[in-house]
Protein backbone atom coordinates (compact mmCIF):
# COMPACT_ATOMS: atom_id res chain seq x y z
CA UNK A 1 0.00 0.00 0.00
CA UNK A 2 1.39 3.35 -0.96
CA UNK A 3 1.94 6.11 1.64
CA UNK A 4 -0.79 8.69 1.69
CA UNK A 5 1.87 11.66 2.35
CA UNK A 6 4.89 10.66 0.36
CA UNK A 7 3.55 7.38 -1.44
CA UNK A 8 6.38 5.24 -1.08
CA UNK A 9 4.90 1.88 -1.19
CA UNK A 10 4.91 0.33 2.18
CA UNK A 11 4.55 -3.19 4.00
CA UNK A 12 2.04 -4.32 6.24
CA UNK A 13 3.42 -3.14 10.22
CA UNK A 14 0.71 -4.68 12.13
CA UNK A 15 -2.94 -5.73 12.16
CA UNK A 16 -5.38 -4.65 14.79
CA UNK A 17 -8.73 -5.46 15.62
CA UNK A 18 -11.21 -2.61 15.15
CA UNK A 19 -14.76 -2.35 16.60
CA UNK A 20 -14.49 -5.67 18.08
CA UNK A 21 -15.39 -7.04 14.57
CA UNK A 22 -12.78 -5.53 12.04
CA UNK A 23 -9.39 -7.16 11.36
CA UNK A 24 -7.60 -4.12 10.18
CA UNK A 25 -3.74 -4.01 8.49
CA UNK A 26 -1.64 -1.28 9.59
CA UNK A 27 0.94 0.23 7.04
CA UNK A 28 4.15 2.20 8.48
CA UNK A 29 6.33 4.44 5.92
CA UNK A 30 9.86 4.20 6.97
CA UNK A 31 10.50 7.23 4.55
CA UNK A 32 7.88 10.20 6.35
CA UNK A 33 7.53 7.75 9.67
CA UNK A 34 3.43 7.66 8.54
CA UNK A 35 1.65 5.23 10.13
CA UNK A 36 -1.65 4.31 8.08
CA UNK A 37 -4.54 1.84 8.58
CA UNK A 38 -6.04 0.01 5.07
CA UNK A 39 -8.35 2.02 2.63
CA UNK A 40 -11.39 2.43 5.98
CA UNK A 41 -14.54 0.76 4.35
CA UNK A 42 -15.59 1.00 8.29
CA UNK A 43 -15.99 4.39 8.76
CA UNK A 44 -19.91 4.60 8.15
CA UNK A 45 -20.15 2.30 11.19
CA UNK A 46 -17.16 4.32 13.27
CA UNK A 47 -19.10 7.70 12.78
CA UNK A 48 -22.82 6.48 13.93
CA UNK A 49 -21.52 9.04 16.54
CA UNK A 50 -19.71 11.74 16.14
CA UNK A 51 -18.41 11.96 19.24
CA UNK A 52 -17.02 8.22 20.63
CA UNK A 53 -18.83 7.32 23.61
CA UNK A 54 -14.74 6.39 24.84
CA UNK A 55 -14.02 9.95 24.40
CA UNK A 56 -14.29 11.40 28.15
CA UNK A 57 -11.70 13.73 27.91
CA UNK A 58 -13.21 16.12 25.32
CA UNK A 59 -14.19 19.22 27.85
CA UNK A 60 -10.97 19.05 29.78
CA UNK A 61 -9.35 19.01 26.58
CA UNK A 62 -11.41 22.04 24.65
CA UNK A 63 -10.77 23.90 28.41
CA UNK A 64 -6.75 22.84 28.21
CA UNK A 65 -6.71 24.17 24.19
CA UNK A 66 -8.40 27.11 25.23
CA UNK A 67 -6.07 28.58 27.96
CA UNK A 68 -3.13 27.85 25.84
CA UNK A 69 -4.45 29.19 22.42
CA UNK A 70 -5.38 32.39 24.55
CA UNK A 71 -1.41 32.50 24.67
CA UNK A 72 -0.72 31.98 21.37
CA UNK A 73 -3.08 33.91 19.12
CA UNK A 74 -2.69 36.96 21.49
CA UNK A 75 1.18 37.13 21.03
CA UNK A 76 1.16 35.99 17.04
CA UNK A 77 -2.11 37.95 15.84
CA UNK A 78 -3.79 41.17 16.16
CA UNK A 79 -6.79 41.28 18.64
CA UNK A 80 -9.51 41.73 15.65
CA UNK A 81 -7.97 39.04 13.53
CA UNK A 82 -10.30 36.56 12.51
CA UNK A 83 -10.23 32.32 13.20
CA UNK A 84 -11.87 29.43 11.68
CA UNK A 85 -12.43 25.76 13.99
CA UNK A 86 -12.26 23.36 11.59
CA UNK A 87 -14.02 20.22 12.61
CA UNK A 88 -15.24 22.18 15.31
CA UNK A 89 -17.41 19.15 16.90
CA UNK A 90 -20.54 20.59 18.82
CA UNK A 91 -18.70 23.66 19.05
CA UNK A 92 -17.02 24.30 22.69
CA UNK A 93 -13.94 25.49 21.23
CA UNK A 94 -15.69 28.04 19.21
CA UNK A 95 -17.79 29.25 22.05
CA UNK A 96 -15.09 29.45 24.74
CA UNK A 97 -12.73 31.33 22.74
CA UNK A 98 -14.85 34.10 21.70
CA UNK A 99 -16.15 33.87 25.84
CA UNK A 100 -12.37 35.08 25.73
CA UNK A 101 -12.79 37.35 23.22
CA UNK A 102 -11.61 36.42 19.69
CA UNK A 103 -13.69 36.34 16.34
CA UNK A 104 -13.82 33.06 16.31
CA UNK A 105 -16.22 30.92 13.76
CA UNK A 106 -17.30 27.35 13.42
CA UNK A 107 -17.25 24.53 10.42
CA UNK A 108 -17.58 20.46 10.68
CA UNK A 109 -19.32 18.26 7.81
CA UNK A 110 -20.39 15.72 10.33
CA UNK A 111 -21.52 17.44 13.63
CA UNK A 112 -24.64 19.45 15.10
CA UNK A 113 -23.18 22.91 16.09
CA UNK A 114 -24.46 22.89 19.40
CA UNK A 115 -22.86 25.69 21.07
CA UNK A 116 -21.58 28.37 18.89
CA UNK A 117 -24.77 28.61 17.17
CA UNK A 118 -25.11 31.53 14.37
CA UNK A 119 -21.27 31.58 14.48
CA UNK A 120 -20.96 29.03 10.79
CA UNK A 121 -17.99 29.64 8.71
CA UNK A 122 -19.16 31.57 5.50
CA UNK A 123 -16.62 30.99 2.79
CA UNK A 124 -16.46 34.89 2.01
CA UNK A 125 -14.76 35.23 5.46
CA UNK A 126 -11.34 35.97 5.56
CA UNK A 127 -9.19 33.83 8.00
CA UNK A 128 -6.06 34.67 9.81
CA UNK A 129 -5.45 31.26 11.34
CA UNK A 130 -7.13 27.99 11.42
CA UNK A 131 -7.41 25.58 14.64
CA UNK A 132 -8.14 22.16 14.55
CA UNK A 133 -8.69 19.76 17.21
CA UNK A 134 -7.69 16.43 17.26
CA UNK A 135 -9.21 15.94 13.72
CA UNK A 136 -5.58 14.95 11.71
CA UNK A 137 -5.67 11.34 12.73
CA UNK A 138 -9.27 11.54 11.21
CA UNK A 139 -7.83 12.12 8.26
CA UNK A 140 -8.39 9.46 5.11
CA UNK A 141 -6.21 11.50 2.39
CA UNK A 142 -4.54 14.05 4.82
CA UNK A 143 -2.17 16.21 1.71
CA UNK A 144 -5.88 16.47 0.55
CA UNK A 145 -7.37 17.81 4.05
CA UNK A 146 -4.35 19.99 4.88
CA UNK A 147 -4.26 21.70 0.63
CA UNK A 148 -7.57 22.69 1.34
CA UNK A 149 -7.21 24.11 4.95
CA UNK A 150 -4.31 25.84 3.53
CA UNK A 151 -6.35 28.13 1.21
CA UNK A 152 -8.18 29.14 3.92
CA UNK A 153 -5.57 30.33 5.99
CA UNK A 154 -1.44 29.86 5.83
CA UNK A 155 -1.03 28.96 9.01
CA UNK A 156 -2.66 25.90 10.84
CA UNK A 157 -3.10 25.15 14.78
CA UNK A 158 -3.95 21.45 15.43
CA UNK A 159 -3.84 19.18 18.22
CA UNK A 160 -2.89 15.40 17.49
CA UNK A 161 -0.90 12.59 19.58
CA UNK A 162 2.68 12.08 18.15
CA UNK A 163 3.25 8.08 16.99
CA UNK A 164 6.03 6.92 19.45
CA UNK A 165 9.07 5.24 19.06
CA UNK A 166 9.05 2.65 18.61
CA UNK A 167 5.79 1.94 16.76
CA UNK A 168 3.61 0.45 19.99
CA UNK A 169 1.60 -3.06 19.68
CA UNK A 170 -2.29 -2.10 19.12
CA UNK A 171 -3.04 -3.29 22.40
CA UNK A 172 -0.56 -0.69 23.68
CA UNK A 173 -1.13 2.45 22.66
CA UNK A 174 -4.84 3.79 23.26
CA UNK A 175 -4.72 6.69 20.63
CA UNK A 176 -5.38 3.78 18.12
CA UNK A 177 -8.46 3.83 19.23
CA UNK A 178 -9.18 0.32 18.83
CA UNK A 179 -12.70 0.61 20.36
CA UNK A 180 -14.02 3.48 18.06
CA UNK A 181 -12.45 2.71 14.57
CA UNK A 182 -11.96 6.53 14.27
CA UNK A 183 -8.47 6.72 14.41
CA UNK A 184 -6.34 5.75 11.13
CA UNK A 185 -3.99 8.19 10.27
CA UNK A 186 -1.10 8.93 12.62
CA UNK A 187 1.97 11.05 12.91
CA UNK A 188 5.69 12.38 14.02
CA UNK A 189 7.42 14.98 14.24
CA UNK A 190 9.28 13.59 11.19
CA UNK A 191 6.18 13.03 9.40
CA UNK A 192 5.16 17.16 9.70
CA UNK A 193 8.47 18.06 9.05
CA UNK A 194 8.39 16.19 5.53
CA UNK A 195 4.11 17.71 5.45
CA UNK A 196 5.76 21.36 6.28
CA UNK A 197 8.76 20.86 3.12
CA UNK A 198 6.06 19.61 1.41
CA UNK A 199 4.28 23.08 1.54
CA UNK A 200 6.83 25.28 2.00
CA UNK A 201 5.95 25.82 5.47
CA UNK A 202 7.42 25.58 8.96
CA UNK A 203 6.65 23.44 11.32
CA UNK A 204 6.39 23.91 15.35
CA UNK A 205 5.98 21.09 17.98
CA UNK A 206 4.54 22.14 21.35
CA UNK A 207 3.99 18.46 23.01
CA UNK A 208 0.28 17.40 21.03
CA UNK A 209 -0.18 20.67 20.02
CA UNK A 210 0.92 21.57 16.70
CA UNK A 211 1.84 24.66 13.70
CA UNK A 212 2.03 24.64 10.36
CA UNK A 213 2.84 27.91 9.25
CA UNK A 214 4.41 30.33 6.84
CA UNK A 215 5.28 32.56 9.70
CA UNK A 216 8.69 32.87 11.95
CA UNK A 217 7.28 31.88 15.75
CA UNK A 218 10.27 33.05 18.05
CA UNK A 219 10.77 30.38 20.75
CA UNK A 220 9.71 33.03 23.43
CA UNK A 221 6.18 32.79 22.54
CA UNK A 222 6.39 29.17 21.98
CA UNK A 223 7.69 28.67 25.31
CA UNK A 224 5.03 31.02 27.16
CA UNK A 225 2.47 28.98 26.34
CA UNK A 226 3.45 26.23 29.08
CA UNK A 227 2.63 29.02 31.43
CA UNK A 228 -0.95 28.57 31.36
CA UNK A 229 -0.66 26.34 34.53
CA UNK A 230 0.50 28.92 36.03
CA UNK A 231 -2.55 31.18 34.89
CA UNK A 232 -1.17 33.65 32.34
CA UNK A 233 -4.39 33.19 29.72
CA UNK A 234 -6.20 34.33 32.66
CA UNK A 235 -3.60 37.67 32.65
CA UNK A 236 -4.71 37.95 28.98
CA UNK A 237 -7.92 37.48 28.67
CA UNK A 238 -8.55 40.76 30.93
CA UNK A 239 -6.15 42.25 28.47
CA UNK A 240 -9.24 41.68 25.87
CA UNK A 241 -13.30 42.03 25.72
CA UNK A 242 -14.98 39.14 25.82
CA UNK A 243 -17.56 38.25 23.04
CA UNK A 244 -20.31 36.63 25.04
CA UNK A 245 -22.78 39.49 26.01
CA UNK A 246 -22.33 40.90 22.18
CA UNK A 247 -22.98 37.30 20.91
CA UNK A 248 -26.46 37.35 23.16
CA UNK A 249 -27.85 40.68 22.10
CA UNK A 250 -26.82 39.48 18.35
CA UNK A 251 -28.61 36.47 18.42
CA UNK A 252 -31.59 37.54 20.50
CA UNK A 253 -32.21 40.18 17.59
CA UNK A 254 -32.04 37.29 14.89
CA UNK A 255 -34.97 35.50 17.15
CA UNK A 256 -37.03 38.30 17.22
CA UNK A 257 -36.66 39.11 14.03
Amino acid sequence: MKCKICKTENDICFQGNLLNKYDVQYYHCKTCDFLQTEEPYWLEEAYSRPINLSDTGYMVRNLLYSNRLTILLYLLFEKNDTFLDFAGGYGVFVRLMRDVGFDFYWSDKYTKNLFAAGFEWDNALGVDAVTSLEAFEHFVNPLNEISELLKISKTIIFSTVLLPNPIPKPNDWWYYGLDHGQHISFYSEHTFNYVAKKFGLKYYNIGSLHILTDKIIPKWILISLRFSKFGLHKVIARQLKSKTWDDFNKMTTKIIK
